[in-house]
């Protein structure tokens, strides 16, 4: 499986319409989630994803600087998405977006915002539980923190 990681402006209009259906066919329709999707993060992100046969974005997360600001080391990954479910792609699609901030960005931490039903898949690649349940969007997430200090 071969991963694509792309700053926004590097994408084509087919790579980014590819990107944005797989991210509403999934957070939309299979979970159901109305909330606005275009929050001006992609712009900032670098875009890790992987294409199935018929081009499909099959794997797809974000990776950002949290708040924007690259001096406090603490990259941010979002809208973690598998068009397939139960193929592996979602373990190797983290484990990617981990080395894209570990490598790509120089990150010292990274955060997230977790489905409380991804909190397991989440922990195989290391990250952690830092706070009580809260509700996005209807939903039950945690925040999750993974340090990379030290690693190479």
């Amino acid at each position: 499986m071969e991963f694509i990681v792309k700053q926004f402006n590097e994408l084509s209009t087919e790579e980014l319409y590819e990107i944005m259906r797989t991210r509403s066919e999934i957070f939309v329709v299979e979970q159901g989630i109305i909330c606005q999707d275009l929050d001006g993060k992609d712009k900032k992100s670098l875009h890790v994803f992987c294409r199935d046969g018929d081009g499909r974005v099959a794997g797809y997360l974000r990776v950002f600087w949290k708040d924007f600001d690259e001096s406090a080391g603490v990259a941010q990954i979002g809208r973690v998405v598998t068009l397939k479910h139960g193929m592996g792609i979602g373990g190797k699609l983290l484990h990617e977006g981990v080395k894209v901030a570990r490598k790509r960005l120089g990150a010292k931490q990274i955060y997230l915002e977790a489905q409380e039903y991804a909190i397991g898949y989440y922990e195989k690649e290391g990250f952690r539980v830092v706070s009580d349940h809260f509700l996005e969007e209807g939903i039950l997430h945690v925040k999750m923190e993974l340090d990379l200090d030290g690693e190479a």
